[in-house]
């Protein structure tokens, strides 16, 4: 009877007989969110929050618990499918104008901002060389806000330096803070139900629906097919793809790394902040690189709503996309030229996309009129 109804639902759910491949990303997301709950489950059980006890216990769950190496590494390697799977799901939102959909954008990104703490708290867990020193430089950029910077930074690290409150503290916001993404996933979905879904057409979808199962069920389960198929094969033969080799050894607060860097889906917003010298200014650009995003349903001015029809916002966009991944290469590098300077260059074309979006879209309706 249960999947009578299950089926019921999905019929009663019509979607736009249009919508390409892009859209599945939002169930693959979904299916992320479920196995990160579950594996993190698994290793809260064994994982001790304790400074000198942390780091054996990520080497103990990897090596004496049963399975324990399958979950630590499906959790590591989640955690960046997670993020691959989510930014190509912004930009599609960006591409096709789904930021339209204003409740739903602005929901999607205070998901993101929950999910990139989330993210950051559980990378300080392993009590690694790299996680430490990450949480550090990272950390100390609230020391930056005027009048209360230090307080907030004394009450984060529960001290005056990263120690045993402050990983404690850290897991406990990192074990709580998905129940809040499940949360704001549902109001999201719901908001999604509600005002409706874009195209690639960026047409209105309510003049031609189709049910959403069998005809996008289908294809949902081929994409996780195919997501789940990639990460089991990273998982098998390539696990440490993602990691970085400095935290493999236990956390040393005497010995600062050669080059300081957080995980790779960080690293556009820390190659914006290492552009900017001053460190306010630094952090503000770092914060502003993710807030902009909720800047997008208000700085549209175009008539037109996707991108398919727009030739100059195409090429913004794409400039958008190749300057995210220069951005990302250059903050693995050293703070020398010329990739310091690579680093400005791109973070002034990374605003200019956001800057240039309600220019060029009252230039399209000055053409469109012509």
């Amino acid at each position: 009877m249960s999947n009578q109804h299950t089926l019921l639902l999905f019929n009663l759910l019509p979607v736009g007989s249009n919508i390409s491949t892009w859209w599945n990303f939002g169930s693959m997301l979904l299916t992320c969110l479920a196995l990160q709950i579950m594996t993190g489950f698994f290793l809260a059980i064994h994982y001790t929050a304790n400074i000198n006890l942390a780091f054996s216990s990520i080497v103990h769950i990897t090596r004496d618990v049963p399975y324990g190496w399958m979950m630590q590494n499906l959790h590591a390697i989640g955690a960046s499918m997670f993020f691959i799977c989510i930014y190509i799901h912004i930009a599609r939102g960006l591409y096709y104008g789904s930021y339209l959909n204003k409740n739903v954008w602005l929901s999607g990104t205070t998901l993101l901002i929950i999910l990139m703490a989330t993210a950051f708290f559980g990378y300080v867990l392993p009590w690694g060389q790299m996680s430490f020193w990450a949480a550090t430089v990272i950390t100390n950029l609230l020391t930056a806000v005027p009048y209360i910077g230090t307080t907030l930074t004394t009450w984060l690290w529960g001290g005056f330096s990263i120690n045993d409150p402050t990983l404690t503290r850290f897991f406990a916001l990192h074990f709580i803070l998905p129940f809040t993404i499940i949360s704001m996933s549902s109001i999201h979905i719901m908001l999604l139900h509600t005002e409706g879904s874009s195209n690639p057409l960026g047409t209105n979808s309510d003049i031609d629906k189709i049910p959403f199962h069998p005809y996008h069920s289908h294809k949902d389960m081929l994409m996780l097919t195919i997501m789940l198929t990639t990460m089991f094969i990273i998982m098998s033969f390539i696990p440490n793809i993602f990691n970085d080799p400095e935290n493999f050894s236990k956390a040393n607060p005497l010995v600062t790394p050669q080059h300081i860097k957080p995980e790779w889906y960080f690293l556009f917003a820390y190659g914006i902040l290492r552009s900017i010298p001053n460190k306010l200014g630094g952090t503000l650009a770092l914060v502003l690189s993710v807030a902009i995003l909720m800047t997008a349903p208000f700085t549209h001015t175009s008539r037109i709503r996707s991108m398919t029809f727009r030739p100059m916002m195409q090429l913004m966009f794409w400039t958008l996309v190749a300057t995210f991944m220069t951005i990302t290469w250059a903050a693995t590098k050293p703070v020398e030229p010329p990739f310091n300077t690579i680093g400005q260059v791109t973070a002034i074309l990374y605003f200019s996309f956001f800057i240039m979006n309600p220019l060029i879209g009252w230039l399209e309706n000055k053409i469109s009129t012509m």
